[in-house]
């Protein structure tokens, strides 16, 4: 029979056997009634009738064992003074009692006395009469013979052979229950009484047909484990020698899976000894080979066949030698075993581990199946063939379990291990070549083998002879395979197979070790002869003995090492790619793909090459058909990179024979001109790995290519291609490190750059100024070879003394000719870059000694020059290097021919001096030194009429005059800041430093805000983006207060473009390369320079803040008008350093200045910036990452250094603005969301503390709460900024705090505490400050701080005040509003939101409640936000801080007091008038449940929980709202230890003091006590009440005995319900007798008369149906001994006899119920679940759960109907198939919907 096994689903028609049962029914109950008619009606038996009534009242006063032999012996004497009668007057309580004599915990003597009373009760009875009440004298003999005294035994032996044996067929009904009885007399051979008990079980069997019988041996084997040893015992002594080929069902029954699941059962019992003879049985009876498992069900059979092999695990060698036996045959010969059990087991082993592995059971471990697959390899006979064909699913199945793991997917991974290491290499790799070879030839789609092969190699470790042997072997056949298929047919490079295995490779390579690569591994003679032709693919199948199933040729050289092979494949395999490339220009991307996969692999296999290795390859012929790749328009720098890099290992290996050159300028010119494409802007992601390459040719090769190549590309005719050459050198130069030396190295083409500097042509220079703005890195790169070219020694001149009208001017003479041309184009290319340069050149050049420089011989020429200063810096060094030139003159005889190129010479130095001197970077002595030199030369120029330069010279020497004045006058610092970068840019006209004042009542043109705005925003205008920048941000301040206006729109147009930039950089970053490059133009250049840009413009805009209202609001709409924008957020700072910012007038700085928006407007943009450029390395290697990890590190870390400088500037503010920021969403829009410990990191990089910023964020409070508004005005109050929110972050500051550094900021924040609190009314911010103060407390609490009795006392005091009035507030809200009685969802939709929990779920409140700067009155809220709120502190109340109040409060009268008040205003008005008491909100549920975990709240919250339990209306709610209770009412009885005592009391009895009271009501109140002590026990944890059982069950007897309301009794049983899921089934024993009696007692009148519709019976008889049904599902030992009264528990069940009539009570009663006729009412309470579709999962084995749980109530006897019909088929059928699982979920969840029925 399988788990399918056949089911009645027609309720009505179960067991009806049409009019011949109930006819049978319906005689044998009215021959009962006349027979006890007639009995009754005679005098004598009434009197007999009376003493045996007045005998049993006896029993009540039994207190000791004496006491009953006292009373067996008058019953005893009773029964034998009426022998005339063959009746047994109150035969439900004699039996019942003798039961209970019974006991086992009862002396032997009572024993002997009440088998005494029963041997005369069957003697009297009669056969006829013990078969007519077998179920009354039956449940007492029958679990005795287990516990009965040796000395008792052959009494109640006796009893069964002389009274119950004579039944013959009426023991049928009761065959399970007897044999359950009998089998422990089996338990030892040598027993006493073995052969007797034997005998009997002979005899019993033999009342029955055998099949019949040993099909209840195996109901008890899968029923009772503690019955299996010796029902084993029995089967062997009496269970035939069966053969393979002969039908059994006639000895075992018909259904043979009944028989293999009591063998399964068996199998797996804990007990050795057990599962020993099970194989014995199996070997005995069912041999693998026979007929018996041949024509089983699938099912049956895996059963079987599972548990067999479960016994491996145990490792014991005596089972597993009896389970090999089972599964190789009798026959000794390996050979033989082999045959077998390829034969008869091996399919069903096979299917059964793998069905197993592929869906692993809820009851076993995942690795199970595994470790029997590792435990059978032992036995080479089974493991060789099992291996075979199950390796590969095993690995299949564990490759899935630790892909999707579960709770144990640890366990897997080791289990898979030692699977791995257990089993042949050899067999594993064959059998995953092989599929991996069918998945490349075939037809593309699968990839499982492949994925496979890369799963072991990532997951096991590889031992030496896999890396060496197998994985060497399969990576070269792979490789010639997948030449050979693409060479064929270069469409199969399309297929997900090909691409697949290519990964794989990569990963077979790095697996084998080098060592491996250069020798062919070893093999036997026989192999080597075999495979001394073949190919590595051919060699693969002959190793592995695989058929080869693609017909590959051999290679030229058969002998050629793996390296060798693996490398000509590769080459093979990249040309034919290149050359389906070249035939198809448009390609595959396919086709790229597995060409950059090659490329991959060669490059790492000539890594790896240390010898020298011959090939047969030509490299001229594969380099130019590969190069020959990098024209097609699809090739991407992916296959650029690759082909280079390869190319340059090639070119700098030495092992390659015959070698790769590239030593030639064809070669060359492809490689770097396709280089210099991808070093274009929009390709920026690329820039960083293109100029390695660049410099990997230039190492590779010994000439000059690469500058001469850039130096063409530069010089080409058309403007684009030049323009595009620029671009890309000034990438190459930008990214290139300063230890290379570019400047030296590619000299010519920086040449080429700074000549356009000067040229004439408009669009050269622009594009010479652009690449010297945003590529030139350093100035020294360029300084280092020009000074290098000026101090040449060829250069010769000497010191003289010239002497004009009496004066001596000392000059220098040139003693010979030098290159004058060259000397003054050199020194025009330095004038150019010191005038493009400005500021940023002279500060660059007076930083940086010369000494310093990466190139030695420009050290050397400094040194021998003359300049002996070891500081001098680069300017110090150009100043020496200009007045020479500028002193020096031709000698007489040289002046005809030096003078023109002198006179050029020294204009242009001049010009560099003027230049020089008028930024302002020189100090005083060298000003003074080059004034005299200047006036000296004026005066030499004077006196021998030279005019050409002394306009020069006297523009140079004011410039000088000016500087000098500006180092003895110190400026005020606004004056500085306008005039402190005069001079950066050459403005035209405004070349000299001072300026007329009138120019500052300058009038700004209404367009020029939106040019500069236009100027910088649109993108097509980037490149010249810095000459925009620094024109804005040299004028501005040199134009002020006239250009002001322009500050904001500025600020606001940067904030803007540095936001797009960065959703530029984040698109970038987040695109996967498939097919396309990615595009991207941000560079870090753009970052640096937008960010120095917003730093400068919010320092100008703070360097001028007053404004007068008026002006302000006529700018203001000036500004609406001209520009986007007014602004993002809104912050201040001061001018230009932190040292000025107390200098600032206090009026100057207000919440609407334009100074202030401009700094919040800045900070959010920057801390955007901040939160967005955090770079995260990713595993996928992608060549973009190079140059985003850099553009994100220096855009971070400028923005880093600007945020810092407004900080120093402007702390509070800027601190505000951050707190602000990080409150808002991201203005990147809702798919961009911020880290949010970004805010957090950044706070700890500006603040050296936590105290300080403790402290700032405290100040902002301060400001905002009322009261405080006028103590402190030192800074401005953002008014979008609430005190809430600052909370919020304080909070959130406080939680990431470490534990020392909370003692740190606790006196400030006491201080801000204490100013809060103030008087006992309740403030808004109380809430968000006892949230912060209790974060704050944990910390502290965790160090040694809180033993400091200050530091304890003002937390205690002040936690304690917070605490009050919160609770307070909630109190007086819910008096207001009755808060806690709606649900969230209403409260929420009363505030207007459709969600009541705002955008940060912890901490983030309601901003309505926050509407102004200053905090609101508390009756000023609105009540939908106070009751918010309410909801808000409850909840934190019972979340935080209650698990926390010990630790905080620790006195335990103030714990105690805490607790008061939290019952008083929050506990009590929450469960205060409720129809369902239960039904109080989750909150407070969650506050009662901590409170129960405090000691000294006991006295607290005891008294609402027990006001709660005794509410008449309490189990008015549903289940699942007492579920939530539960662990509080167990803390009550725990903690409580009168409150079960009392609740007892309340259970015996249940007075009332109104003597007028309903007796109606009394059985009411009663009622309800018992189902509260049901529900005190459910709540309990296993066994937990077991010292109180005997009075539990003490009360229960009574109330049975005594409390004849329906209404109470059926509470009794659920009761009992309850108590067989709290406690063990053995301490039930003594329950039996009475829980048996009450249960027969109702059902027997039910037969004798059904209660009517309506009648109050019906809810009792429902209340024992669903006990019985619990019983049945439990399946306990002992009840398995009783349950044949109630139910059919054989065969019969399912298999009814032909003329075989019910015996069980339930049974009868669903004949007698069912030919009820047809009533109004129907099932309308509930269905019972007809049939045992008791099954849980289809993949898991099925679980029992009860018929009746969804059944509630009922109105007429029919509605159970189906139940009586169907509970024995359904009872069988889940003991069939559950395997003794039961749903304990279902089971609890009945009781709980039993017991609160939700009306």
């Amino acid at each position: 029979m399988s788990n399918n096994s056949p089911q009645i689903s027609d309720a009505e028609s179960v067991g009806t056997i049409v009019n011949k049962g109930s006819a049978w029914i319906s005689a044998r109950t009215s021959e009962r009634a006349v027979a006890h008619q007639t009995v009754a009606s005679d005098p004598k038996y009434k009197k007999y009738a009376q003493q045996v009534e007045k005998c049993l009242n006896s029993f009540d006063n039994v207190h000791e064992w004496a006491d009953c032999i006292a009373f067996l012996k008058q019953l005893l004497k009773t029964f034998q003074s009426y022998m005339q009668f063959k009746e047994i007057p109150r035969k439900l309580i004699v039996a019942k009692r003798l039961s209970q004599c019974l006991n086992p915990a009862l002396p032997t003597g009572v024993h002997q006395r009440a088998l005494d009373v029963y041997a005369h009760i069957l003697a009297v009875l009669g056969s006829e009469g013990l078969k007519r009440d077998l179920a009354l004298w039956s449940s007492g003999l029958f679990p005795f013979f287990e516990y009965a005294a040796t000395s008792v035994k052959p009494t109640l032996l006796n009893l069964y052979d002389t009274h119950y044996l004579p039944l013959q067929a009426g023991l049928r009904p009761i065959m399970k229950s007897f044999t359950l009885a009998l089998l422990p007399g089996l338990e030892e051979e040598t027993g006493e009484f073995f052969e007797k008990v034997l005998s009997l079980l002979d005899k019993l069997s033999g009342t029955v047909s055998p099949s019949f019988f040993f099909q209840n041996i195996w109901l008890v084997m899968l029923t009772t484990p503690s019955a299996r040893g010796t029902s084993i015992n029995f089967l062997v002594r009496r269970l035939p020698r069966l053969n393979a080929d002969e039908d059994i069902t006639e000895v075992v029954g018909r259904d043979i899976g009944l028989m293999i699941r009591a063998f399964a059962a068996a199998l797996e019992d804990e007990n050795l000894l057990v599962r020993r003879g099970a194989l014995d049985l199996l070997l005995q009876t069912m041999r693998v080979d026979s007929t018996a498992i041949r024509k089983a069900q699938t099912d049956d059979r895996a059963i079987l066949m599972r548990a067999a092999t479960s016994v491996v695990l145990r490792r014991d060698l005596s089972l597993n030698r009896r389970l090999y036996t089972w599964l190789l045959g009798p026959d000794e010969k390996s050979e033989r075993q082999v045959a077998y059990l390829r034969e008869h087991a091996l399919g069903l082993l096979t299917d059964t581990l793998k069905n197993e592995m592929e869906s692993p059971s809820g009851e076993y471990s995942e690795t199970r199946p595994f470790k029997i697959f590792i435990s059978l390899l032992d036995k080479w006979e089974v493991g060789a063939a099992l291996t075979e064909i199950l390796v590969y699913d095993a690995f299949k199945a564990i490759k899935h379990l630790i892909e999707n793991p579960s709770d144990g997917g640890e366990d897997v991974t080791m289990t898979a291990s030692t699977l791995y290491e257990a089993i042949e290499p050899h067999t594993i790799w064959k059998k995953l070549i092989g599929a991996l070879f069918q998945e490349i030839v075939g037809d593309g789609t699968q990839c499982e083998a492949i994925n496979m092969v890369r799963f072991i190699l990532k997951t096991f470790s590889q031992d030496e002879e896999i890396q060496t042997i197998h994985l060497p072997i399969i990576f070269v056949a792979i490789a010639e395979l997948l030449q050979f298929q693409i060479q064929h047919d270069s469409i199969r490079a399309c297929s997900p197979s090909i691409q697949a295995c290519l990964s794989l490779q990569e990963e077979l390579l790095r697996q084998i070790p080098h060592t491996a690569l250069m020798q062919r591994p070893d093999m036997t003679d026989e192999i080597q002869v075999t495979t001394a032709s073949q190919g590595p693919y051919q060699f693969a199948c002959t190793f592995y003995k695989i058929e080869p199933i693609a017909l590959v040729p051999g290679l030229d050289d058969p002998a050629a090492l793996p390296f060798a092979s693996a490398f000509e494949n590769g080459i093979a395999l990249s040309l034919s790619c290149a050359q389906g490339l070249s035939e198809n220009p448009a390609g595959s991307t396919h086709l790229w793909a597995v060409l950059s996969q090659a490329l991959l692999l060669l490059d790492r296999l000539v890594g790896r090459l240390r010898t020298t290795v011959t090939l047969s390859w030509n490299p001229n012929q594969w380099l130019a058909l590969i190069l020959q790749t990098l024209e097609n328009k699809s090739a991407t720098f992916k296959i650029v990179d690759r082909i280079i890099a390869l190319v340059v290992s090639m070119q700098q290996i030495s092992g390659l024979q015959p070698p790769l050159s590239i030593d030639d300028r064809p070669t060359m010119y492809k490689m770097v001109t396709k280089l210099l494409l991808y070093l274009r802007p929009n390709y920026s992601t690329y820039h960083a790995r293109a100029v390695n390459l660049i410099w990997s040719l230039e190492a590779a090769t010994k000439r000059a290519h690469v500058e001469a190549i850039l130096a063409q590309s530069m010089n080409s005719p058309e403007y684009r291609n030049v323009y595009e050459s620029y671009e890309a050198f000034g990438i190459f130069w930008r990214l290139t490190e300063d230890n290379l030396l570019p400047g030296f190295r590619f000299k010519i083409p920086m040449m080429i750059v700074l000549d356009t500097l000067k040229s004439d042509d408009p669009c050269l220079r622009r594009i010479g100024e652009t690449w010297m703005r945003c590529s030139l890195k350093s100035y020294l790169r360029v300084l280092d070879p020009i000074l290098f070219e000026l101090l040449d020694p060829s250069i010769r001149r000497a010191p003289t003394t010239t002497k004009i009208r009496g004066r001596e001017l000392q000059t220098f003479v040139y003693e010979r000719p030098f290159d004058q041309r060259y000397i003054n184009h050199l020194l025009e290319m330095l004038l150019s870059i010191v005038r493009f340069g400005g500021q940023g050149f002279t500060k660059s050049a007076r930083s940086s000694p010369i000494r310093r420089s990466h190139h030695a011989g420009l050290v050397q020429r400094v040194e021998s020059g003359g300049l002996t200063d070891p500081d001098a810096s680069y300017l110090d060094a150009a100043i020496v290097i200009l007045t020479r030139f500028l002193l020096s003159e031709p000698k007489p005889s040289l002046t005809a021919t030096v003078h023109p190129g002198n006179l050029a010479i020294q204009s242009t130095a001049v010009d560099l001096l003027q230049v020089l001197i008028a930024r302002g970077e020189i100090d005083l002595t060298t000003i003074e030194a080059v004034e005299a030199i200047v006036i000296g030369k004026l005066y030499f120029c004077v006196h021998v009429d030279r005019l050409d330069l002394q306009n020069k010279l006297l523009h140079l020497l004011h410039s000088l005059i000016s500087a000098s004045i500006l180092h003895e006058d110190v400026s005020p610092p606004r004056v500085a800041a306008g005039r402190t970068d005069d001079g950066s840019m050459d403005v035209p006209g405004n070349s000299d430093n001072e300026q007329d004042p009138g120019t500052r009542g300058y009038s700004v043109n209404a367009l020029l805000i939106q040019t500069l705005m236009d100027g910088i925003s649109i993108r097509t205008n980037r490149p010249v983006l810095q000459h925009w920048l620094d024109f804005v941000l040299m004028a501005v301040p040199q134009f002020q207060p006239a250009l002001q206006t322009v500050v904001t729109p500025m600020n606001d147009c940067i904030c803007k473009q540095l936001l797009a930039l960065l959703v530029d950089l984040i698109q970038s970053s987040s695109v996967e390369e498939q097919d396309n490059d990615t595009v991207s133009s941000a560079t870090d250049a753009e970052f640096i320079m937008l960010l120095n840009g917003l730093e400068r413009l919010i320092l100008i805009s703070l360097a001028y803040t007053s404004e007068p209202s008026s002006a302000e609001d006529e700018t203001s709409t000036t500004e609406k008008s001209g520009s986007e924008t007014t602004g993002l957020l809104g912050y201040v700072s001061n001018v230009f350093s932190s040292d000025n910012v107390h200098h600032m007038a206090e009026e100057q700085l207000t919440a609407k200045s334009p100074g202030y928006r401009s700094l919040h407007d800045g900070i959010r943009v920057l801390y955007t910036l901040w939160a967005s450029t955090k770079w995260t390395a990713v595993e996928s290697t992608s060549p973009k990452n190079e140059s985003l990890a850099l553009i994100f590190g220096r855009a971070r870390l400028r923005c880093r250094r600007v945020i810092e400088h407004l900080f120093r500037v402007q702390s509070a503010e800027v601190l505000e603005s951050l707190v602000d920021c990080w409150s808002r969403d991201s203005p990147l829009g809702p798919s961009v969301v911020h880290d949010p410990d970004a805010a957090f990191e950044l706070v700890d990089i500006l603040i050296a503390n936590a105290h300080n910023t403790v402290h700032l964020v405290c100040e902002s409070i301060s400001c905002r709460t009322s009261g405080s508004l006028e103590k402190s005005k030192k800074q401005v109050i953002n008014p979008n900024l609430t005190d809430l929110v600052l909370f919020q972050f304080l909070e959130q500051y406080l939680t990431r705090l470490e534990g020392p550094l909370a003692f740190q900021v606790w006196p400030r924040f006491l201080h801000l505490v204490k100013e809060i609190i103030g008087p006992k009314e309740f403030k808004q911010q109380n809430f968000p400050m006892l949230r912060c103060l209790t974060i704050l407390a944990e910390k502290l609490t965790q160090n040694t701080v809180v033993e400091d009795r200050r530091v304890r006392k003002e937390l205690q005091e002040n936690f304690a005040k917070l605490l009050d009035t919160c609770v307070t507030h909630v109190g007086r809200s819910a008096d207001q509003t009755s808060w806690i009685r709606r649900s969230a969802r209403d409260s929420s939709v009363t505030n207007g939101r459709d969600s009541p929990i705002p955008r940060n779920a912890e901490a983030k409140f309601d901003e309505k409640l926050n509407a102004s700067t200053t905090s609101l009155p508390t009756d000023t809220l609105r009540p939908s936000a106070s009751s918010e709120l309410a909801n808000q502190i409850t909840a934190f109340i019972a979340s935080s801080t209650l698990p926390n109040l010990r630790k905080f409060l620790i006195e335990s009268d103030k714990v105690a007091s805490a607790c008061n008040n939290i019952i008083y205003y929050i506990v009590n008005p929450a469960m205060k008038g409720r129809t369902r008491p239960l039904e109080v909100d989750e909150i407070v549920i969650g506050i009662l449940r901590e409170m129960s975990r405090i000691p000294a709240a006991l006295k607290v919250w005891r008294a609402p929980v027990t006001e709660l339990l005794n509410d008449t209306r309490v189990f008015n709610g549903t289940s699942s709202a007492a579920e939530k209770w539960k662990p509080i009412i167990r803390a009550l009885f725990d903690s409580d230890k009168t409150a079960f005592s009392e609740l007892l009391g309340k259970v015996a009895t249940a007075p009332s003091a109104n003597i007028f009271t309903n007796r109606e009501y009394e059985m009411l109140l009663r009622s309800l006590n018992v189902r509260r002590l049901s529900f005190v026990l459910f709540t309990a944890d296993k066994n937990h009440f077991i010292t109180q059982l005997p009075t539990i069950l003490e009360k229960l007897v009574d109330i049975l005995r005594n409390v004849t309301a329906p209404i109470v009794q059926s509470e009794v049983f659920l009761c009992i319900r309850v108590l067989l899921c709290r406690l063990s089934a053995h301490n039930l024993t003594s329950f039996w007798p009475v829980l048996l009696t009450e249960l027969y007692r109702i059902f027997e009148q039910m037969m004798g008369s059904l209660p009517p519709d309506g009648s109050e019976d019906l809810q009792l008889i429902l209340s024992a149906s669903k006990c019985l049904d619990t019983l049945l599902v439990l399946q306990t030992e002992e009840f398995q001994m009783h349950q044949w009264i109630f139910i059919t528990d054989t065969v019969d069940a399912v298999y009814r006899p032909d003329g075989l009539f019910p015996e069980a009570m339930l049974d009868l009663l669903a004949e007698i119920a069912g030919n009820l006729p047809a009533g109004a009412s129907a099932i309308h309470n509930g269905s019972v679940n007809s049939g045992p579709s008791h099954l849980a999962f289809p993949s898991q084995r099925p679980m029992r759960r009860p018929l009746l749980n969804s059944l509630r109530q009922i109105d007429s006897v029919r509605d159970l109907v189906p139940f009586f019909s169907n509970v024995s088929v359904a009872s069988y059928e889940s003991v069939y198939g559950s395997g003794g699982n039961i749903d304990w979920e279902a089971v609890e969840q009945g009781i709980m919907d039993d017991m609160f029925d939700g009306r």
